[in-house]
């Protein structure tokens, strides 16, 4: 359903269809009179109206009527409302704009006013049948050849049309479109699948926070300190540089040292 067509209108429009041609799927909107679509050359969805009117010409010879589409427009009808949209011919004849013309034919027989309230049901419903052949009145009138009974077609009486569904289910759709309102339609739109990001690396702790590198610090200052006295001068130097060392190496590699036991432990 082409998504200007507000949710009220495409419901009726969806039963419209199924009633009309006898099914709501894509392949809908390429039926003509009497499922014949088969014996065309192409399908009607793949013509321009321009191609469509007169091709219709021949529908009602070959076919004893024009009626094409998912709403079964007949050749007059799609000529009006190329004049009253100002439709240029060679619009392709595809769903979305039968969707869009059979909204406007909607509008034509007093949707928006039924919508309103301004008319009552079977009034509506009487328009609508004089749209679609297939829909009954709702309720005793005149017809197109004969006084009608409330549940005939508009056209009975031509030996060509009758209708194809209950005045009861016609009030049950109109009731559930009035209820659905004239909103736009919401597409149904599927939530995006987020990717799981791996979790990020533990950053090594700043030299200056850890409390291994205070205590090496300390060893390797307060150390050399303590063994002062205790050797010559020169045997003190070497104690003091090595200590010095052993603490510079062991600040700076304590994520690696650290990490390679871990290694060897789970190798274990």
């Amino acid at each position: 359903m082409d998504k200007t067509v507000p949710t009220g209108a495409a419901i009726l429009l969806d039963f419209i269809r199924k009633t009309e041609v006898g099914r709501v799927d894509r392949a809908s909107y390429d039926v003509i009179y009497g499922h014949n679509q088969n014996k065309l050359s192409k399908p009607i969805t793949s013509m321009t109206i321009g191609e469509l009117v007169d091709a219709q010409a021949d529908f009602t010879r070959r076919f004893k009527s024009s009626a094409s589409g998912g709403y079964q427009f007949m050749r007059k009808t799609l000529q009006d409302l190329a004049r009253e949209l100002r439709l240029s011919g060679k619009q392709m004849f595809n769903p979305d704009l039968q969707d869009r013309l059979g909204y406007h034919l909607l509008k034509r027989r007093g949707y928006e006013e039924f919508m309103a309230g301004k008319i009552t049901m079977p009034e509506f419903g009487k328009r609508l049948a004089m749209e679609w052949a297939s829909f009954p009145v709702l309720a005793a009138t005149k017809g197109q050849h004969q006084q009608l009974k409330r549940g005939q077609s508009y056209y009975a009486g031509d030996s060509l049309n009758k209708a194809l569904v209950t005045p009861e289910a016609i009030e049950a759709v109109l009731r559930k479109a009035k209820a659905a309102g004239n909103g736009l339609q919401v597409p149904v739109t599927e939530k995006p699948e987020v990717e799981s990001l791996p979790p990020e690396p533990e950053k090594p702790k700043p030299v200056w926070k850890s409390k291994r590198a205070w205590f090496w610090s300390y060893i390797g200052t307060m150390s050399p300190a303590a063994l002062m006295g205790a050797f010559d001068w020169r045997v003190q130097m070497v104690i003091v540089l090595s200590i010095i060392g052993i603490s510079i190496y062991s600040i700076l590699t304590m994520k690696q040292v650290k990490d390679k036991i871990t290694e060897l432990v789970e190798a274990l």
